[in-house]
């Protein structure tokens, strides 16, 4: 991975939307954002907070939370440690 977070941010590679439900297939305007992945990188902290995410946890995050951005094909989130949820598992 090229891109390192500073600081209290992390880098999410979001789950996949879900494209199907019961058989009916959902175009991609309709699709739900999804509110959960993966992280891929994170920073040291800060002095004030410390880093408590690391990388390979599954997270949930708010749906306006950190922003988008794309890296070689892929779309992330980065965002604050603070603006994740709950840590899955």
């Amino acid at each position: 991975m090229n891109i390192k977070p500073l600081a209290d941010r992390v880098l999410i590679l979001p789950a996949p939307a879900e494209e199907k439900i019961g058989g009916i297939i959902i175009p991609d305007t309709a699709k739900e954002k999804p509110l959960h992945g993966k992280v891929v990188a994170a920073g040291n902290g800060t002095k004030d907070e410390e880093m408590i995410l690391k990388e390979g946890d599954e997270v949930l995050y708010g749906k306006y939370a950190g922003t988008e951005l794309e890296f070689e094909g892929e779309k992330y989130m980065i965002m604050r440690q603070s603006d994740v949820l709950a840590v899955i598992g």
